[in-house]
């Protein structure tokens, strides 16, 4: 077990229900329980991250790589690395890794321009680091302070820590406002969109695949101009494959589209994923806020909390938004991703 993250447990626990257990209510509600709150983590799936856009997560926590579209996610992401690192003891923390064909050089110092890579590789370091990509790109970047996990791992995880934290999971159960508790921290994603109005959503597809005739030791991000992808190795020889980000709230299933340009551009990265075995498709809604960045809005004097807006920062951001909330609970304290939608006071009383 890794070493749990710092926290000061509280003189006065408050019932806390967290609404939601995707990847951000499962840290709301482990970080919480960890701190002394008496915690109800309810979920209105049966079966664990059925009905979660979590499930459909590349689980890569690369804060350098994803300040390219939100500089603030650099900052905030080095500390959500490092309290995942804290928590979870199966994180590979072997770096990210950045390439884009010899066509795509554009792509590549935009990329370098906007990210500020820490590692510059020519084609011998390439190969060195990855040597089933040797000859195959003669630049890229490297970031080697990121990590990656497999995705249901690390959810399943959580959600035994929580439970192992003195959370109480209720799979399969309603909620409904307004509750008993002192406060409730609603996680439900675009469910909670009648009371965001702000939120939409940006649907995300992906593939995995397994195959043993490459073998990648960290996720690896091929640049285009238009179909960018991220390849993520997981355990067992398997290989999430995706994103696309297309600006639509359609829940369906992956489009042929789509799985054309994602397969393509694998095999772009390398011939051996036109012989991989696909295992699954799918396709989920990410709740983002128009700048691309979550936060929890404080409402009724702190008894309400909605975290919500993760877009593509679920897994990189989720322990930030935990700690932001447990720190305003405990004392009141200042953080970047609260927002207030009325003057608060006072944090709520503990009865």
């Amino acid at each position: 077990m890794a070493t749990e993250p710092e926290s000061t447990r509280t003189s006065h626990p408050l019932d806390i229900t967290v609404v939601g257990a995707g990847i951000l209510g499962l840290w709301q509600a482990l970080t919480l329980a960890r701190t002394g709150h008496r915690v109800r983590l309810v979920e209105k799936s049966t079966n664990p991250f059925a009905d979660s856009a979590s499930r459909f997560a590349g689980a890569m926590l690369a804060p350098g790589c994803e300040s390219e579209t939100a500089p603030e996610v650099r900052d905030l992401g080095i500390r959500g690395l490092t309290l995942w690192r804290a928590v979870y003891p199966r994180l590979v923390n072997a770096g990210s890794l950045v390439v884009a064909a010899p066509r795509d050089t554009a792509e590549i110092a935009r990329f370098g321009r906007a990210t500020r890579p820490p590692e510059t590789l020519d084609a011998d370091a390439i190969a060195a680091l990855e040597p089933d990509l040797a000859g195959r790109f003669v630049r890229a970047y490297y970031f080697p302070d990121e990590a990656h996990m497999t995705t249901p791992d690390a959810l399943a995880f959580l959600l035994d820590a929580a439970r192992n934290s003195g959370a109480t999971v209720e799979l399969g159960a309603a909620w409904t406002s307004p509750s008993a508790s002192n406060v409730v921290i609603d996680c439900r994603g675009m469910a909670a969109a009648d009371e965001l109005p702000a939120l939409r959503g940006v649907r995300g597809e992906r593939l995995v695949v397994r195959t043993r005739e490459i073998h990648l030791a960290r996720p690896v991000r091929l640049l285009h101009p238009r179909h960018p992808l991220y390849v993520v190795p997981w355990t067992d020889d398997r290989y999430l494959v995706g994103a696309t980000v297309i600006e639509s709230e359609d829940t369906g299933a992956i489009t042929v589209r789509s799985a054309l340009e994602l397969l393509g551009t694998a095999y772009a990265l390398h011939p051996a994923f036109g012989e991989a075995e696909i295992l699954e498709t799918g396709a989920g809604i990410r709740p983002s806020f128009p700048d691309n960045l979550p936060h929890a809005e404080i409402r009724d004097g702190g008894n309400r909390i909605l975290v919500n807006g993760a877009y593509r920062h679920g897994f990189l951001l989720a322990p930030v938004l935990a700690e932001a909330v447990a720190g305003y609970l405990a004392n009141q304290a200042p953080h970047e991703l609260l927002v207030f939608s009325e003057r608060v006071a006072h944090p709520p009383r503990p009865v």
